[in-house]
């Protein structure tokens, strides 16, 4: 399950209270004061860890309470102070305060740490508070109470891979079909108005991010349609897999979407047509196998690059596609030395 929001209390432990406490010795018979200052309470901290993809386990549990500090006690023992709760994040959590709408901190760095909720100081024993005048206090501090605030987590995933197209080109179900994403699916254009997000599992525990976009048509740099508001989240994919309609039933031969789309892609921004690019032709299943052959071959020189079949309604060739995504991801990766198929 893909979770990317939550809503969460955290609080810092309170500090332990001061002891009052006096000496009573043998052969002492003027004991003085001796009690001990409490503990201080344990802080809340957010740890960004490469082993969370989700804010699943967060939202499990709505309260974060750290451990409170123990109390001081006689013969000048000082109180434990309590222990700190880490709480772990996937990498791109932005942190708001939920009262304020502020944000706190975006968490965008792997080890990256933060205290988001400090203890409270423990109090002082009456020992801390023996003058010449006041040579017997009978009276201690009480520990400081921790720091709390609700919070609003929202995660903002750095996507692997975009999927790119035309409207009701096949990116929505080809998103659903390889990861448990749910967008909508319907049979008209721009049924995606935001985009999509979805982990993809591979084998041998690799994964990786998938993200649809809205549909793009002629003039999206523009502002037509929708696709311009979305196009700043394709600069941040490191790889493109780009959905052509070939079946008989498409609204436009799938060369010129291809040319159309990729035109887009270089009027808003001449380095998202650099990145390297997987191109499917989808809806194969309502194509004889001459004709598909065919289509394929076709297509491949017109566009000047390699086309993989798919069919969103069979499946096919999904797992070819998964394994050319992951190896496409490792090449891209080994020339930066940074694995993200984790």
């Amino acid at each position: 399950m893909f979770i990317d929001e939550a809503v969460i209390f955290v609080k810092g432990g309170d500090g332990g209270n001061g002891c009052v406490s006096f000496r009573r010795e043998k052969y002492v018979p003027h004991g003085g004061p001796d009690g001990g200052n409490g503990g201080e309470g344990g802080s809340v901290i957010f740890h960004v860890s490469d082993k969370k993809d989700t804010l699943i386990d967060i939202v499990s549990r709505v309260k974060h309470i750290a451990e409170n500090g123990g109390h001081g006690k006689g013969s000048t023992k000082r109180g434990r102070d309590g222990k700190d709760l880490i709480i772990e994040l996937p990498r791109g959590t932005v942190v708001k305060d939920k009262e304020s709408g502020r944000i706190l901190k975006d968490m965008s760095t792997f080890e990256e740490t933060i205290t988001i909720a400090r203890g409270g100081m423990g109090g002082r024993g009456n020992k801390c508070f023996a003058t010449s005048i006041n040579q017997v206090p009978r009276s201690a501090e009480k520990g400081k109470p921790g720091e709390e605030r609700w919070l609003i987590l929202e995660l903002k995933l750095l996507a692997d891979v975009g999927l790119i197209g035309m409207p009701n080109a096949g990116k929505s179900t080809l998103l659903s079909r390889i990861s448990a994403a749910r967008p909508k699916i319907a049979d008209y254009s721009f049924t995606t108005l935001q985009p999509q997000l979805g982990i993809v599992e591979a084998e041998s525990y690799r994964r990786f991010v998938v993200a649809d976009i809205p549909g793009l048509i002629e003039g999206a740099h523009r502002g037509i349609g929708l696709g311009d508001e979305f196009l700043r989240h394709i600069e941040r994919t490191k790889l493109l897999v780009h959905l052509l309609d070939v079946s008989p039933y498409a609204s436009i031969d799938p060369s010129d979407a291809y040319s159309i789309v990729r035109n887009e892609l270089k009027q808003y921004n001449p380095e998202l047509a650099e990145k390297k690019e997987i191109v499917l032709a989808n809806k194969m299943d309502l194509l004889d196998t001459e004709s598909g052959i065919k289509c394929i071959q076709t297509l491949e020189k017109k566009i000047s690059k390699s086309v993989y079949p798919v069919s969103m309604v069979t499946g096919k060739n999904f797992g070819m596609l998964i394994n050319t995504i992951v190896s496409a991801l490792n090449e891209i990766q080994s020339q930066v030395n940074e694995p993200v198929c984790g």
